[in-house]
């Protein structure tokens, strides 16, 4: 395990051209890795526009065979700069068969492993069921040359089972590529609250299981192609925690951010020592979690 980790986050808006999203990523990439950072972790669907706020089927044009095209263009991104990348892509895996896809590249450009979304919303502007199907791959860590990441993807963010299971796989690291932003109607009130209620439950996920987490997000406005909302204002946000939920960094809610964050990876043991909750889990007791509801 390295001692000292530099952390890089790219909060981005995105436009429906996807080749221009991808060379401002890569700029991105070059500036973060010439400035030392040596994970870089990007938003969810990073390469168009959150195409779920309608159901379309002709938006799974979308999708890409892994691999494909956008990991070929990551793969030599990561390789150019020797960086671990981690993505997060629309997914073809067959005919009518599609997933949201988190894809981590290792510093020589291999794709060290994938993760597939597990948690599905399915939500007014949020319509992800349409799209994906639930991931089977699994909450495994993906082991880099910087250590095993956790990596989970948005609507996992409110499952602490989820964070868990890749605590106890070993995961030194938890990570979440995110879009998420406000709903026009609700009152400014019930955005904040909504905003701080996910910065919350992640903090959470840090404190309970003794590692830190990388949260990167979108920011701005995308329009609801159909013209029933005003579209969603992605509330930007992204944040890193240390293993006791402690802030190491946090991007503004309305613009462009991008940053090397530093972090201690040699922390969560400590913490762990202090604050024992995987020595003192009642795992005897636990089965009902394997049930939808207790009657």
């Amino acid at each position: 395990m390295k001692e000292k980790l530099k952390v890089g986050i790219i909060q981005q808006s995105n436009t429906s051209d996807i080749l221009g999203n991808r060379n401002r990523i890569a700029d991105k990439v070059r500036k973060l890795a010439a400035e030392g950072a040596e994970l870089i972790v990007n938003r969810e669907l990073h390469d168009s526009l959150y195409f779920c706020q309608t159901e379309n089927v002709d938006l799974c044009s979308l999708a890409e065979s892994i691999p494909g095209e956008a990991t070929e263009f990551y793969s030599q991104l990561a390789k150019e700069c020797g960086v671990v990348i981690v993505s997060s892509l629309f997914e073809r895996r067959a005919p009518g068969l599609y997933h949201n896809t988190a894809v981590v590249f290792e510093k020589d450009g291999s794709i060290a492993g994938k993760y597939r979304k597990m948690h599905i919303p399915d939500d007014p502007a949020y319509y992800e069921k349409f799209y994906f199907t639930p991931g089977d791959m699994g909450f495994k860590p993906i082991d880099t040359s910087v250590g095993r990441l956790g990596v989970l993807v948005c609507w996992d963010q409110w499952y602490p089972e989820a964070a868990r299971l890749m605590a106890l796989a070993g995961a030194e690291l938890l990570i979440y590529p995110t879009a998420i932003g406000f709903e026009s109607s609700d009152t400014p009130e019930e955005q904040e609250r909504q905003r701080q209620a996910w910065i919350t439950v992640q903090r959470g996920h840090a404190i309970a299981n003794g590692l830190p987490v990388v949260t990167v997000n979108r920011v701005g406005h995308e329009p609801d192609p159909s013209g029933a909302t005003n579209g969603i204002n992605f509330w930007g946000s992204s944040f890193v925690a240390g293993p006791q939920g402690e802030f190491l960094f946090q991007a503004p809610t309305d613009s462009e951010c991008e940053a090397i964050v530093d972090v201690d990876m040699r922390r969560s043991e400590q913490v762990r020592r202090w604050w024992p909750f995987l020595r003192d889990r009642r795992i005897e007791n636990y089965g009902g979690l394997t049930q939808r509801f207790i009657d």
